[in-house]
């Protein structure tokens, strides 16, 4: 059975818009000579995750577009795929996204946020459509944050259309007063982390979902295989990349084509 490495960048967020493109960089560079073929950032890690309360630079098409273009010029060196979180404007509206750009450095396509958290929704405009990338061998979709932990549908549409992965950006920091795991899906935790789980075995498919580092992150970087169980997960808080080697054969999206749900 052949393998497929993916990488997770579970970094620390940005301070400025310029660290999140070397940062970013840095780590294509990273995941490519430790030989993996594609890694996935957090969510909206070019140009930084406008979170409540955070200052950061107003929404800039110049600055997404170089950023965008040395980004894909690392991972046609590094010869690695990449699942880039980030931000665009679409006719004045300011979309949450992730951009997949190929092992050459071709530009892929976009895959917007459709389902925003109720707090997004005076930041980011809502997208519209969902679809499916190859990067070599694989197949695989994009549920950014909230719409993968919350929206089984978003995971059960890439499985149902052939993704044997469906990686899951977010974003997720320390609240104040809220539990600080040093396991994954701890029972003390919040349901986050053990949706993930069910993501994968309600689908039969990978999920490979990226956060930040950051100190009392309630959920970190995870693969989970396709029976639901736990391949890996970075430590909490600890900034690096996070490796797994995949068997594409056992994501047969067994599950996830059986389903007669009318809208999945």
């Amino acid at each position: 059975m052949s393998s497929f490495r993916v990488a997770l960048a579970n970094l620390p967020s940005p301070a400025n818009r310029r660290e999140s493109v070397r940062r970013a960089c840095d780590a294509i560079t990273e995941a490519g000579a430790a030989g993996a073929r594609i890694v996935c950032f957090p969510e909206c890690y070019v140009p930084g995750y406008r979170a409540p309360g955070r200052r950061m630079a107003r929404p800039d098409p110049a600055f997404l577009e170089a950023a965008w273009t040395k980004i894909a010029a690392a991972a046609a060196a590094a010869k690695t795929a990449v699942v880039l979180g980030t931000e665009r404007l679409e006719r004045r509206r300011l979309l949450a996204t992730a951009l997949v750009i190929g092992a050459d450095g071709r530009r892929l396509g976009f895959q917007d946020k459709v389902q925003l958290d109720p707090s997004e929704e005076g930041t980011y405009a809502q997208g519209h459509e969902r679809r499916v990338f190859v990067a070599g061998p694989l197949t695989f979709g994009v549920a950014i944050c909230h719409e993968g932990w919350r929206y089984p549908e978003t995971v059960r549409w890439a499985a149902r259309r052939g993704a044997q992965v469906v990686f899951h950006p977010h974003f997720h920091e320390a609240e104040p007063g809220g539990y600080a795991p040093a396991s994954f899906a701890d029972p003390r935790n919040t349901f986050h982390e053990k949706a993930l789980l069910c993501r994968a075995a309600e689908n039969t498919c990978y999920v490979a979902s990226a956060n930040c580092a950051s100190l009392g992150s309630p959920t970190t970087s995870a693969v989970i295989a396709p029976d639901g169980t736990l391949l890996a997960f970075q430590p909490y808080g600890v900034a690096g990349l996070l490796l797994a080697d995949l068997e594409l054969e056992k994501a047969t999206g067994l599950l996830a084509r059986r389903c007669q749900y009318a809208g999945s």
